[in-house]
Parts: structure tokens; sequence; C-alpha cells
């Protein structure tokens, strides 16, 4: 039977199917658990032990705080990474594309490295932030848009058309993944069918004129819900595992651990799936920031932060490839991890990932202090990998640290597989990591 737990992950990733969701959900739960929002551009004040609180970067990258009982200077501080976004569509500018029949379907560009094919054929939606004119023009409003409700459809050209289909066929990013939207009824739905929903869905939230719109970062997204799957329900099915089941395992161990002598930091930044060099990303200065402003606030000298810099341990947090049974032939003959063999260490000679023998031996030591399963993943030689934030964020942070995650099948498929025993194990080193 699934855990609460794992209910509440799958509720989670039902409610978060872009960033700028995922991060309102996360200081929802922020804030539930006495955790309270600071303003960035504000003095940060007077930091005491105990004190919780988070700040947030383009309504899309999050940064929660629990202030130890000794000062990052004497103690440094224990942070976990990952990211909110996931490989999907971005509908572009001017997206109405009128078709004979008037059909209508969006002008879409590809957002990261999605698995194209697994998104024809499913009912999907739109989910973003909707741009709204405000009372000062530098300040405008940002309001939240998730249709919950099938909206969208790529539909696959028939076999019968094209007969070499299951041979594998080239798809063009600009032709062939463009959604269709809906068929006009009236001539007041032409070149205004987009707007028009839009402006329906935000005015279930306040009242919105068309004309006070100014802009939108709107994605696709499927609408089927996250399940567990198998005859002892053990595999989770979901969109957005790779990276958002992670961002969830660290939340629910920063809600779960007590204080610490230690600070505890959870940092969920954007942009990770095209190389996190934005303000939000993980190659932005935003969080050295926010350390250096604590170590100030607490010590009054610079110097606290190096020190606390020397005395951190960093998680990178973003998942791995599980072991496919059939494609045995793509992986390490002998580094290959299994879904439900708990978190994978991952290494890279290259250094795409943070991992070396001393921080790895680290996160295996906490793992077995926490009563939970280890594995390691390495490339096949002759396969090219992905990287990830933590050599990223420890190019600008100096941070001793390990890229670790779940193993998970199909990543970057619109739907990826997990495992219910790893997101358990994983919630619970984190949670033994923050209590150290």
């Amino acid at each position: 039977m699934k855990s609460d737990m794992i209910d509440r992950l799958l509720s989670f990733l039902d409610a978060s199917p872009v960033n700028f969701l995922a991060v309102k959900n996360i200081a929802d739960m922020l804030e539930a658990g006495g955790f309270r929002r600071l303003d960035p551009s504000m003095p940060l004040g007077n930091v005491q032990a105990g004190d919780r609180f988070y700040v947030t970067k383009n309504h899309s990258a999050i940064f929660a705080f629990r202030i130890g009982a000794k000062t990052l200077a004497d103690a440094g501080f224990r942070m976990i990474c990952a990211h909110s976004d996931s490989p999907t569509f971005r509908i572009k500018p001017n997206a109405e594309m009128l078709t004979e029949g008037g059909i209508v379907k969006l002008n879409t560009e590809v957002y990261g490295g999605p698995i194209m094919s697994t998104w024809f054929d499913r009912p999907l939606t739109l989910a973003g932030r909707v741009i709204v004119r405000g009372a000062d023009v530098m300040q405008p409003q940002t309001m939240l848009l998730h249709i919950r409700r099938p909206l969208l459809q790529i539909s696959n050209l028939a076999i019968h058309f094209n007969r070499q289909v299951n041979d594998g066929v080239k798809l063009s990013k600009q032709k062939d993944v463009l959604p269709l939207l809906g068929q006009i009824t009236s001539r007041l739905e032409a070149g205004n069918m987009l707007m028009n929903v839009i402006v329906e869905e935000l005015n279930k939230q306040c009242p919105v004129k068309a004309e006070d719109i100014l802009d939108f970062d709107l994605y696709l997204a499927d609408t089927t819900p996250a399940c567990t799957f198998g005859v002892h329900n053990e595999f989770i099915s979901a969109g957005r595992l790779d990276d958002l089941s992670m961002c969830f395992a660290g939340l629910e161990a920063m809600l779960a651990a007590g204080a610490a002598d230690t600070t505890q930091v959870l940092a969920i930044f954007d942009n990770e799936e095209t190389g996190s060099q934005t303000k939000q990303g993980a190659g932005s200065p935003f969080l050295s920031y926010m350390l250096k402003r604590i170590a100030l606030a607490q010590s009054h000298t610079e110097e606290a932060y190096y020190q606390a810099v020397e005395r951190a341990f960093m998680i990178s947090a973003d998942n791995a490839h599980a072991w496919h049974p059939n494609y045995a032939e793509k992986y390490d003959p002998t580094n290959h991890p299994m879904l439900g063999g708990g978190p994978v260490i991952k290494f890279n000679a290259a250094q795409k990932y943070a991992s070396d023998a001393a921080s790895a031996a680290i996160f295996a030591g906490l793992c077995a202090k926490a009563g939970v399963p280890c594995q390691r993943f390495v490339n096949h030689s002759d396969v090219a990998g992905g990287s990830t934030l933590g050599n990223i964020l420890a190019s600008s942070i100096p941070l001793r640290g390990v890229d670790m995650g779940n193993a998970i099948l199909a990543m970057h498929s619109c739907r990826e597989t997990g495992s219910v025993r790893d997101h358990e194990y994983c919630v619970k080193v984190f949670t033994e990591f923050y209590e150290l």
C-alpha cells in the first residue's frame, strides 16, 4: 500500500506542472511549517538561532534557511540543492496559427531536452505565469495560471501516411510538435482563442481584462495524474520526477528535521535543464549573496562567510539513470543502479558531477547511519552523459559536495518511472543529514 509520504508526493507533482507553481507550493508548505517569507530587497536584520525563513527569485527559485544554534562561521551549513524546471514546450509570443477548417494550433519552442515523441496523443494543458499591468510600470503584477482540464493535444500522423514510423522518425521541433488548441466557432475567436482562455482562467482569481495582460511564460503540461503502479504499487509514474521528486524530498526533510547546531539550507534553483546560467539558476551569485548576508548579520565580518563555506557540505540532488531491463548494453557493466536500490551517488571523470571519493564517502556514511542502502552510477564509457547543478554551484561557492539522486527510468520523458522505496529512503537520509 502507498504511504502517506507517497500520497503527498503525488499530490505535489499534480499541483506543480511548472516551475512557478512548484515554487508557490513549496512556499506554502514552508509557511505552514513556520517559515516566514523575507524580501531580499530589504535589510536582513538580526539573525538568531532557530530563525526560519525563505526567499524567492523570479517566482521560479526558492531558498529556505533554518538558522543553527552555532553561527555559520563556527559550524558552516548543510545544503540540499535541486531544481524546479523540467523539459517541456514553451508557448511562443503571437502563438495562434489558424489552419484549414478553422483549427487553431499553437506555436511552441522546446524547453530543455524532452523525449518529444512521448508528448504525442496525450491530453495536455497550459500552466505558468501571466504578467498583468500594475500601478507602477516597473512593478507589474504576476498571476499564476494552471488550467486543470485537458485543453490541447499534439496528434501523431497516421501510420498510413508514414509507414516507417515504427522504424524511427526524426521530428521537426517547428512542425511536428505543435499542439491543437481548438476550432473556431465565431469570428470573435479568430486571433483571440488563447487570450480568451487565459482571461477566463485568471478571472477565477480576480477580475482581469485582456488589454491589461502584458506578457506570459506559459508551458505545456500533461494532465494525467501521477500514480503508482506494479503488483505491489512499487513504482511511481509521473511527469517531472526529474527533478521535483528531489525538491519535495528536500522539503519534507527540512520540515521533519529538528533544530541543529548547523544551519540548514534548501536551495531550489531554476533553469538547470537549459544550463543554469540565469539570475535564478545555480550559476547565479544570488545564493552566495544570501549566505554572506546571514554570516554578516551573525558575525559582522565577511570572514565569517568564507569560514562557513569551508565548513559546509552540499548535496546536489538530481535524479540518476536506473538500469533498464530492455537496454542493458547502454549501462556501465559494474555501476548501474536499480529501481528500489536506494539513493545513487553519481561520478564522472570529466567533472560533470561534484562527487569525489571524499564526498562520496561522506554521503555513503550518511546512508549507513540512516539505515538506507546506497548505489553508485557511472556512465558507460561509450555513452555521453548529462550534467547537473552541483558542479556549476561549486564553481561559484567552493563547497564540498556530492551529486546524487534517485534512480528513474525514461528520464526527460513526458512521464518518468521511479521507485516508492527510493523516495522514502531519500527523505530518510536527507533528514539525517539536516540533523547532524
